[in-house]
């Protein structure tokens, strides 16, 4: 089980054991991420400990996809997943970056054109890439003592994701990003297409292109407003790229 709080504090007790999760107010958000293992049947009450209206998105993953994420890892991750899903109620919290709040916000805020089948398929797919992401975290963090390079090479490209999420609106260069990661730009692109299978320019492009998409179906935004925030200064560009990566043009998509 798997909580992202981004505003608001809850208390819990599960199993006669209390946690307490606070992610401040509107004001001063800390937003944090926490994992529960739970292995066995158990009773679970929650109670809200704040005036603060809670802002939450709670996940559970299935036994099945938990046990295939073991199988896809090396020996030092798999042991460190094995041992915490092998642990009742073991717990693991962490700040998140602005790529996870922004899949949280997703998931409270699904394109309104989304129906049935199609809208659980979205949830879902968020939901999956939360904990995919958390996993990593957890493992990198429990690991860190061991500097494996793989999983600092991960860290560092998982930096790089979230300077770019926090940044999708500026101007971007890959001198610019490795500087932030503290690298080579040869060595940045090569490990950020290693870990997560895309370029960091395709990467760029792609989150651009959902923030258009958002803006059309929620807000309504004309094409050429759209355009510019996907970064494209011609409409028709944008168009082609849009109706490539959805398989529909702009307009079909605005509300």
């Amino acid at each position: 089980m798997l909580m992202v709080f981004l505003q608001g504090a809850q208390g819990f007790v599960i199993d006669g054991r209390p946690f307490r999760l606070d992610a401040g107010r509107e004001d001063a958000c800390s937003p944090v991420v926490f994992m529960l293992n739970v292995a066995r049947h158990s009773k679970l009450r929650f109670f809200d400990e704040s005036d603060v209206p809670l802002r939450k998105v709670m996940i559970s993953a299935p036994l099945p996809w938990l046990t295939r994420l073991f199988e896809t890892q090396d020996g030092i991750s798999a042991s460190a997943l094995r041992r915490f899903f092998g642990e009742h109620l073991a717990h693991f919290s962490f700040e998140p970056g602005q790529n996870i709040i922004q899949l949280a916000h997703k998931i409270m805020n699904p394109p309104s054109i989304l129906e049935g089948e199609l809208s659980s398929l979205y949830l879902k797919a968020q939901g999956l890439d939360i904990m995919w992401q958390s996993c990593l975290t957890m493992v990198a963090e429990q690991e860190e003592h061991q500097h494996s390079p793989s999983l600092m090479s991960l860290r560092c490209c998982e930096r790089v994701r979230d300077f770019i999420m926090a940044n999708l609106t500026s101007e971007l260069t890959i001198d610019l990003i490795a500087k932030e990661a503290g690298s080579s730009t040869s060595t940045v692109q090569r490990r950020f297409k290693e870990h997560f299978g895309i370029t960091i320019f395709d990467f760029i492009r792609q989150k651009r292109l959902e923030a258009a998409r958002t803006a059309l179906a929620n807000d309504g935004v004309p094409v050429s407003h759209a355009a510019h925030l996907a970064g494209y200064n011609n409409v028709s560009s944008f168009t082609t790229a849009f109706r490539k990566a959805y398989g529909v043009t702009p307009k079909r998509v605005r509300v």
